[in-house]
C-alpha cells in the first residue's frame, strides 16, 4: 500500500471487515494526526489536509485507520510490511499500528525490513522474499477459510 492508496488498507479495513478474511498491508501511512510530523509528511498536507487545525482534523479523523480501530469490531487478520528505511512513510506508522491492533486483540502478523526504502526490498532478492511472504500469508488465510466452509457445509448437509 502506498500512501496514494490509503483507502486501500485503511478505510476499506475500516469499512468492510467483514468482507475480507485476510489483508497485506505495506508501508502503510495510517496515523493521519502525526503524518505531517514524519518524513515528508509535511509535504502531503495539500492532498490529506492539516491536522493542526482543529476543523480539518475533525474531518482528517473520519478517516484516518489508526484512529478508527475499535475494541468489540472484528478486523480480518492483517498482515503489515515496512521498511526500516522507507524516507517517504516513517515505519512508526506501521509498527504503531500493529501495537494498537494487538492491544485491542486484533491478530496481526508484522515484517519490517532493515533495508529497502519506500519499496520495502532494497533488490529482487528481497522483493520475492517480501512477494513470497505475503502471497503465503494470502493462500493460507483463503486455505483456511475455504476448509472451514466446506466443514461446515457438510455439517449443515447431515
Amino acid at each position: 500500500m502506498h500512501r496514494g492508496v490509503l483507502s486501500m488498507s485503511g478505510q476499506l479495513h475500516a469499512a468492510e471487515e467483514d468482507k475480507y478474511i485476510g489483508l497485506e498491508c505495506q508501508v502503510p501511512l495510517v496515523d493521519m494526526f502525526r503524518f505531517n510530523k514524519l518524513l515528508v509528511g509535511a509535504s502531503w498536507m495539500g492532498e490529506y489536509g492539516n491536522p493542526d487545525i482543529p476543523e480539518e482534523w475533525a474531518y482528517i479523523k473520519s478517516y484516518s485507520p489508526y484512529h478508527n480501530r475499535h475494541k468489540d469490531v472484528h478486523y480480518p487478520k492483517v498482515f503489515f510490511t515496512t521498511s526500516t528505511r522507507d524516507d517517504q512513510v516513517h515505519s512508526g506508522h506501521a509498527r504503531k499500528m500493529v501495537i494498537k491492533m494487538k492491544d485491542i486483540g486484533i491478530d496481526v502478523l508484522y515484517y519490517e525490513n532493515n533495508e529497502g526504502g519506500h519499496a520495502g526490498a532494497a533488490d529482487n532478492n528481497q522483493a520475492a522474499e517480501l512477494n513470497s511472504m505475503a502471497f503465503a500469508y494470502l493462500i493460507t488465510a483463503v486455505t483456511i477459510i475455504a476448509t472451514e466452509f466446506t466443514y461446515f457445509n457438510k455439517l449443515a448437509a447431515n
